[in-house]
């Protein structure tokens, strides 16, 4: 049997989209600001670093974590975005509900992408432990960082790889 492999760009770059336009969402919860800001400031500059211009990234904030699906939805639906990236920190707050708020925000993101036809990347970590001491905020700050360079380049590398498919007719 004959395949055919494509090889993607292996530098990500600003996509030439063709249906959207070249331009990222990056939808931040409030609760522990400090340390997601770590993680969409770590987005940006990767993206920046990947050619795309500061204009073409912009920036929402949501309450908390909960409230990111249905702004990812409404920004995703209007067709100003490639693509869009959803940063929140949801901690055990002493009561077991974290794990539920978690599973709906993660759950929900995935079917916005699949409803809309527009990648959803999500940063919205639950930590096993979070403490509000300086070493854990420090620890988490840091993490941050690593996995908002992480998901920029997912997304570029998503970008990447859906602009190669064959364009299938609507």
């Amino acid at each position: 049997m004959n395949q055919t492999v494509q090889t993607l760009p292996s530098v990500p770059s600003a996509p030439q989209a063709h249906s959207r336009p070249a331009r990222v969402a990056v939808i931040a919860s409030g609760w522990h600001r400090d340390i997601v800001a770590s993680g969409t400031t770590a987005i940006r500059a990767e993206l920046e670093r990947s050619r795309w211009s500061p204009g073409q990234i912009d920036e929402y904030q949501v309450p908390g974590a909960f409230e990111i699906p249905l702004h990812a939805q409404r920004l995703a639906r209007s067709g100003r975005y490639s693509a869009i990236i959803a940063c929140g920190l949801v901690v055990n707050g002493g009561i077991y509900r974290h794990e539920f708020v978690a599973s709906a925000v993660i759950d929900s993101l995935m079917r916005v992408q699949i409803e809309t036809d527009t990648p959803v990347f999500s940063m919205v970590l639950t930590p096993h432990d979070f403490h509000e001491h300086e070493d854990h905020q420090r620890f988490f700050r840091e993490h941050f960082v690593k996995k908002g360079t992480e998901a920029a380049r997912a997304c570029l590398e998503t970008l990447a790889s859906l602009e190669a498919l064959p364009r299938v007719a609507a």
